[in-house]
């Protein structure tokens, strides 16, 4: 896959489940999870039993998916640099020692006779006024009374067990968020494609209902479709794979390909239109996948299987070169190490027979119950 193609996989994965888009940018996207894809990707058992125990409302995390990895890199180092230069104060204070203070209280400081903050020279020696908290009004916040001591006290925070034991207890916590590479091959990429798998197993749909005449209120009867998609693979020592999209009319019988191209014409719901009615089925549904596979085991038997030929003579070049080489080997060595070779050869011969040996595979990706309305349906 293409990084665009896995960008709009992505995408089409976070709306899907309803995930808040915090920041997109072609390298990345950063998304609030929603409660199902939090359940699906963070893998946080323990903690989604408490919420479900409780009844409390969740916490979901917030995570960054990265498409270019290089592009992601130079758009943060520059954000990283940046972070280590020193504080700059804000405006009104100057910064002492690595500490943001009040101007006027740094001037004091250095030129003892000047004028303090209320107007009055501090002299040498003398202690500068002090609120109720025991801080110095010089380093009050610049513009604040000094006798408004009731604004100066610091807020208490709530006594808690921690707070007795450890003393200072932050109130303030910084959430990480984690960020992983979406690439082709990638383990968070594979999570995706595992997920999207297991919740798109079988659908149950209902093609929206637009009637021919809007303004009679006539019914309409909708057939009702079978589809399964089925994987085929062609392997030996090289593979290729193919999609057959395969729907049967659970009425008639009939069996149509690529049936998931008709579907993207349509427009589906998942709930059942007004004024329609469903025309009762005559085959069912383990009888109707019998008849899909049937039907797709007949059409590879009209496929040109050189290629099962070509396989199997390979394989047996491979088996004739591993003969020559074991065989003597085995004969001439002394009994106590032969069943090792033998073992070897087993073992070598079992890998060539697997890597080599023509077959052909199918799986079945997902399947569907559709019912669609019957203009058009028969038409090829």
């Amino acid at each position: 896959m293409k990084p665009e193609q896995i960008e709009r996989f992505v995408m089409r994965f976070l709306h899907a489940e309803k995930c808040d888009i915090i920041e997109k940018h072609p390298a990345y996207v950063t998304a609030k999870l929603s409660p199902s894809a939090d359940k699906e990707l963070t893998f946080r058992p323990y903690y989604w039993s408490f919420v479900e125990r409780t009844g409390i409302v969740p916490e979901t995390m917030t995570c960054t998916f990265i498409f270019d990895p290089e592009a992601h890199k130079e758009i943060t180092q520059p954000a990283q640099a940046g972070g280590n230069m020193p504080p700059q104060a804000a405006p009104g204070y100057v910064t002492s020692g690595g500490v943001s203070v009040p101007a006027a209280s740094a001037a004091a400081r250095l030129n003892p006779s000047s004028p303090g903050p209320n107007g009055s020279a501090v002299q040498p020696g003398s202690v500068s006024p002090t609120t109720s908290s025991g801080r110095s009004s010089a380093y009050a916040p610049f513009g604040a009374a000094a006798t408004s001591t009731a604004s100066q006290a610091p807020p208490t925070q709530p006594d808690s067990i921690l707070g007795r034991y450890f003393g200072f207890v932050p109130t303030q916590i910084t959430a990480r968020i984690p960020k992983d590479e979406v690439t082709f091959g990638s383990r968070r990429l594979q999570q995706l494609f595992e997920v999207v798998r297991n919740k798109g197993k079988f659908v149950h749909l209902y093609e929206q209902y637009i009637p021919d005449q809007p303004k009679l209120r006539n019914t309409s009867a909708y057939e009702n479709w079978l589809q399964v998609n089925f994987k085929v693979d062609l392997a030996c020592d090289m593979k290729r794979s193919e999609i057959h999209s395969l729907g049967i009319h659970l009425g008639t019988g009939e069996i149509r390909g690529q049936f998931q191209e008709l579907l993207l014409t349509k427009q589906l719901t998942p709930r059942l239109p007004a004024q329609v009615f469903l025309n009762p089925d005559t085959i069912t549904l383990a009888r109707a996948v019998l008849y899909l596979e049937q039907h797709l085991e007949q059409l590879l038997r009209g496929y040109d299987h050189r290629w099962a030929e070509e396989a199997g003579i390979r394989l047996q070049e491979e088996i004739d070169r591993i003969n020559g080489y074991y065989k003597p080997l085995i004969e001439n060595t002394e009994l106590e190490h032969k069943s090792d070779i033998e073992q070897q050869y087993t073992n070598r011969r079992q890998e060539i027979e697997w890597q080599y040996r023509p077959r052909i595979m199918i799986s079945v990706i997902n399947c569907g119950l559709f019912h669609l309305q019957a203009v058009g349906l028969h038409s090829r």
